[in-house]
């Protein structure tokens, strides 16, 4: 069962500062992300060494340090994606993860603002890197232009009221979408195909 996803592990050469996309396993939050969004992405982090060991910034539980192997193996079939920054982007890299460590202990955001207050995993990054550059990883995008229809009861369950149709935000499948990445390296991604 983990033969093909050790070696995808092992095969996969990190970078700093490259973008890993995930599917989470399923739950009723994991299936309106990627349902709203039309995505196999659910989650997301950004790919850093620390104390000579690979690890991932990412907002899960909250905004936390996990090593690499622990948040490729997290994922529904073990899938993962990685995104990196084109050239002419990694001058950014080492301020945006600078950035990304300001988050560090901010509780996980599952209403999906983009307030400072709780954050959310495509969030964490955007900011960060925007921080860093100035200039926007992916478009935000407004809830009532996705397929939220589908998804109104879970959205409601975890907004506490009415679907809020204006929330401009960036989903996963937006940010893996900016023109600044480009896809290095997958393994059984695609809506969990083998």
């Amino acid at each position: 069962m983990y033969g093909p996803a050790y070696v995808a592990y092992w095969n996969y050469t990190p970078q700093e500062g490259d973008i890993l996309f995930q599917s989470l396993p399923r739950s009723q939050l994991v299936n309106a992300i990627e349902g709203v969004s039309e995505s196999p992405y659910s989650h997301c982090g950004i790919a850093t060494k620390q104390n000579g060991k690979w690890v991932v910034y990412e907002a899960f539980r909250n905004v936390e340090v996990t090593p690499l192997k622990e948040f490729v193996f997290r994922g529904r079939n073990h899938g993962f994606a990685v995104y990196r920054f084109k050239s002419d982007y990694q001058k950014f890299i080492p301020a945006t993860i600078e950035n990304a460590k300001n988050y560090l202990g901010r509780p996980y955001d599952v209403r999906y603002r983009m307030d400072d207050d709780r954050i959310y995993c495509s969030e964490l990054i955007y900011k960060a890197y925007r921080e860093s550059s100035g200039q926007q990883l992916g478009k935000l995008v407004r809830l009532g232009d996705l397929n939220w229809h589908p998804f109104d009861e879970t959205i409601r369950y975890f907004e506490g009221g009415p679907v809020p149709l204006d929330r401009e935000m960036i989903t996963p499948k937006d940010m893996a979408e900016a023109n600044q990445l480009e896809l290095v390296f997958a393994h059984k991604i695609a809506g969990g195909n083998p």
